[in-house]
């Protein structure tokens, strides 16, 4: 999951970086004085005030002048801290965000001349709603998970949020920050791992790009036990509906637990179609955790590596075979196999399509992805992999390994 949490970053900063960077672009004005006329500017006038969560837009008229470059509002967003905010003389709108609670503040206003000669100041009160990082935090959960905790929230406005989670260390007997979740979602979901199964104190607080932070959600809780799946005792399993396998280079369904990430892996043939599927035994029952999956290096995000695809499972001793639809709702059952999860690649982190990914996109895809097994699937001893769409969109499927863990039962 930490290759998740590491994509959850990147795209966050991505976002902050590119409203930083517009914001820049659409100023119109420099540091630089483009005028030596010393007058000063007149003030603005007719302001008006709209709140939203977190912060305002304030609207004005300008005075009637040629020479004005922009309007300044300078604030404090929370004690001993202040922000500045421009917006440059073709608007007649001023944003100021950040604010920590919903409450009155007050806002300066100066008119700047093209010689960065300031106008008389105008204050203004505003009153931003709740904001966003304090509308999150009362949503947030947390919840033992297999080798850690899982934590949920809500972020209906879908802005950018951290959350951030915490945990006790026996090292230090202090809080240590273990996990920082960024993202807009809408729906957080996530787990944090590596703990053993004895009681800990977690907290898990959320904060915002201006560097707010809530409260801390505190809980002590003893995460469930997890194990990687012995693959020694994994089997091969073939059903009639299974696809054939590639002709040639040892592409097998065994080589999805030989530990290796280099070719070859599990291959259908060339003439397969949609969903793409392997059944294999596990050895003893489990109630599984989580996985991990790899693609073929040197196709990324290409060719027959997986883009969406499910796992399926059976408890029973021989199950029997039953086609499996190209996609279906988790929970579905059909005979005797279960969908047990739906999930999705992600996409390139540089944003790039997948038809162009840049050399980091690359190394990303070859460390693997990980997702969680939803926590009310069942106990399994057959899992069948069923790919329902490759990156390509072609008609065979390809897949390096497979790691699994969970609780043997």
């Amino acid at each position: 999951m930490k290759i998740i949490n590491k994509y959850s970053l990147l795209l966050f900063m991505s976002l902050v970086m590119i409203s930083m960077f517009s914001c820049k672009r659409n100023d119109g004005f420099s540091n630089t004085p483009v005028s030596t006329d010393k007058t000063k500017p007149g003030i603005i006038t007719n302001v008006k005030v709209e709140n939203f969560n977190g912060g305002a837009n304030i609207i004005y008229d300008l005075p009637n002048s040629d020479n004005i470059l922009y309007v300044l509002a300078k604030y404090s967003i929370r004690d001993k801290v202040s922000r500045e905010t421009k917006s440059s003389y073709y608007k007649d709108t001023v944003v100021v965000n950040g604010f920590a609670q919903s409450q009155d503040y007050q806002v300066t206003l100066y008119v700047v001349s093209r010689a960065e000669v300031m106008s008389d100041p105008v204050t203004v009160t505003v009153h931003p709603g709740t904001p966003v990082y304090e509308l999150v935090r009362p949503t947030a959960t947390i919840a033992p998970d297999f080798g850690g905790v899982n934590v949920k929230a809500l972020n209906p406005l879908k802005k950018n949020v951290g959350i951030i989670v915490t945990a006790f260390s026996d090292v230090t007997k202090a809080m240590e920050v273990e996990e920082q979740h960024f993202t807009n979602a809408d729906t957080i979901d996530f787990s944090i791992r590596g703990f053993s199964t004895d009681a800990r104190d977690f907290g898990v607080y959320v904060t915002d790009e201006w560097g707010n932070i809530s409260d801390t959600l505190k809980a002590n809780l003893n995460p469930l036990y997890e194990e990687l799946l012995d693959k020694s005792k994994f089997f091969t399993y073939t059903l009639a509906s299974d696809d054939a396998l590639y002709e040639g280079g040892g592409w097998t369904v065994d080589k999805l637990w030989d530990g290796l990430l280099t070719d070859p892996g599990w291959h259908t043939n060339s003439n397969s179609t949609p969903p793409f599927t392997c059944t294999f035994g596990v050895g003893k029952t489990y109630k599984l955790s989580r996985f991990n999956i790899w693609g073929r290096k040197g196709y990324e995000y290409g060719h027959g590596n997986p883009r969406d695809f499910s796992f399926w499972g059976s408890n029973k001793d021989q199950p029997a075979d039953a086609v499996l639809p190209v996609t279906a709702a988790v929970g579905t059952v059909i005979g005797d196999w279960t969908n047990m999860g739906n999930f999705s690649w992600p996409p390139p982190p540089s944003g790039l399509p997948p038809t162009s990914p840049n050399q980091s996109d690359k190394d990303f895809f070859n460390l693997g992805v990980g997702f969680n097994i939803p926590f009310n699937a069942p106990s399994v001893k057959y899992i069948r992999l069923s790919v329902a769409r490759t990156w390509e969109g072609g008609t065979l499927c390809h897949v390096l390994e497979l790691s699994f863990y969970g609780k043997p039962e």
